[in-house]
């Protein structure tokens, strides 16, 4: 059975969260509407970002409990070199490259808290 899924971000402005995403990970989004933006990671996988009900149903002082993880391919110079790029445009830095039980890995965050893991591919 063909199946899709998408990974929701919740942000408090989606508009500002897509220009952050767009430029963070070099993607264009494929559908947007002032509220939801999404990006297609392809194979039938979409990364969105919502900032809930126009009557403001999001709660902007509510806990981040979850996070994106972008699997990047290579040695961990790649993870290295990743992290190079983005603190050069101004993010804010979670925690440092460190190697853990599944390889090379770093945290960031977007201007909403949201975590962005980066990682190997498994």
């Amino acid at each position: 059975m063909p199946a899709s899924i998408t990974f929701i971000v919740y942000v408090d402005d989606a508009p500002e969260a897509a220009r952050f995403y767009a430029d963070l990970l070099e993607l264009k989004p494929t559908f947007e509407t002032p509220r939801y933006i999404s990006f297609s990671l392809g194979d039938g996988a979409d990364l969105a970002l919502w900032s809930g009900q126009a009557d403001g149903g999001l709660n902007a002082r509510a806990p981040r409990t979850g996070e994106v993880c972008l699997c990047l391919p290579g040695a961990p110079e790649s993870i290295d070199r990743r992290y190079e790029q983005w603190v050069a445009k101004g993010v804010r830095v979670v925690s440092e490259p460190a190697d853990t039980v599944f390889g090379r890995t770093f945290v960031v965050a977007d201007p909403d808290g949201n975590l962005i893991r980066v990682a190997p591919v498994d």
